[in-house]
């Protein structure tokens, strides 16, 4: 059974996601995940979502660790129950609202209002058979949700390639626990109104 980690539900149990629907994140990965984000000040005060949340135990411990908003979202109906239960659990134990529910497909969330964000940090574990062009896809829309110089963790099979990034995400840093590999990927600011590859009095 998964738990929030520390913060103010620090030690809250979470309901399990049934069956096998869903690949929660392991106590070591999210235990190192969580260390990384606090370290680096990912946490406090921002905006947070949760795409393929399964039981929404990484939305919640954002929640507990201090962020302002987090959403979760999740296709599978079961999962989503329970992602909704946490929820309630969490915003419970922290005394106020934080956290919600979206369930449906991520893509079409994200196009809706209640994805679009902009988001501070999303994070993100798409099922591992989701690759190629619709695993591409899933990140350009990620990249247009993102706050600018906001982060995308994304969690991937150690076993597979590194994923084809979008032109507006650059790659921080990668890191590996056991068959799960971390990408810790920040969205570039956009280019200054009037700039041009070619560069001041260059020709057209």
């Amino acid at each position: 059974m998964p738990r929030i980690i520390a913060g103010h539900a620090g030690g809250l149990k979470l309901q399990s996601v049934p069956g096998d629907a869903t690949r929660p994140t392991t106590d070591r990965t999210r235990e190192a995940l969580f260390s990384w984000l606090a370290s680096r000040g990912w946490l406090e005060d921002t905006a947070v979502v949760d795409l393929f949340a399964g039981s929404g135990a990484l939305g919640g411990e954002a929640a507990s660790r201090g962020a302002r908003r987090v959403l979760l979202v999740e296709r599978d109906r079961r999962a989503a129950a329970v992602c909704r239960r946490n929820a309630d659990a969490v915003n419970q134990r922290i005394g106020r609202t934080v956290v919600g529910v979206s369930a449906g497909d991520v893509d079409r969330v994200l196009d809706s209002p209640a994805g679009s964000g902009p988001w501070d940090l999303v994070l993100a574990d798409p099922p591992y058979p989701l690759t190629g062009a619709a695993l591409t896809g899933t990140l350009e829309r990620i990249e247009t949700v993102l706050a600018p110089e906001g982060l995308l963790v994304l969690e991937r099979s150690s076993r597979s390639a590194e994923p084809d990034w979008p032109a507006g995400l650059e790659l921080l840093e990668a890191r590996h626990y056991g068959e799960t590999t971390l990408y810790f990927c920040l969205r570039l600011p956009a280019a200054p109104a009037g700039s041009a590859a070619e560069g001041p009095g260059q020709p057209l």
